[in-house]
């Protein structure tokens, strides 16, 4: 059985081109055959600013934007983050989604692909990287960063990897696997 993999639109922002990089992603992954992708929009849940009443330990959710962000989570093995820069941080709504949950997160495996300017999303990439361990991911070193990214969308909007994207997406997918099996022991514990 495939692993399943939650490729993340990190951005909800209106006009934001999170979804173009994704749905990319979704389709490299199938085509890389090892994990069963799955589109997880950030904006799709429409998660206001943490108003559950109860901590997220406790799991005692009332909402049923959370209930089904919870859902969604709890049912990954493995997640990519697409994740922009926002003012050399990352998107403030990635912050918002992973302070929502707490158990659902732990014993996963998790990427970034990060897109921004001249940083490629890099500062985004690794001001995550402690948040997601705080709720038991397992952030792993390998990442895409997408420099300049608007330069790699042709006049249509789509996306136009290149070979070094391509490669860093394939052992980034690779490695992401290995951890995903590595952590299933304690997930089924």
């Amino acid at each position: 059985m495939k692993h399943r993999l939650n490729v993340i639109i990190g951005s909800t922002r209106p006009g934001r081109t999170g979804p173009v990089f994704a749905k990319w992603l979704d389709g490299f992954a199938r085509e890389h055959g090892k994990f069963e992708p799955v589109l997880t929009d950030i904006a799709a849940f429409n998660l206001p600013l943490l108003d559950e009443p109860h901590h997220p330990k406790l799991a005692k959710y009332e909402k049923d934007h959370t209930k089904a962000w919870s859902k969604a989570i709890d049912a990954a093995d493995a997640f990519v983050f697409v994740a922009p820069e926002y003012n050399y941080f990352v998107a403030p709504a990635i912050v918002n989604a992973v302070d929502y949950l707490s158990r659902e997160w732990k014993y996963k495996p998790a990427a970034i692909f990060s897109y921004g300017g001249v940083s490629g999303g890099l500062r985004a990439a690794q001001a995550v990287k402690p948040l997601l361990t705080s709720v038991g991911v397992m952030p792993i070193p390998e990442g895409v960063a997408l420099h300049a990214y608007q330069k790699l969308l042709d006049e249509d909007g789509a996306f136009e990897p290149s070979e070094q994207v391509l490669g860093g997406t394939r052992t980034m997918l690779d490695e992401l696997l290995r951890w995903s099996q590595a952590l299933k022991p304690m997930r089924a514990g």
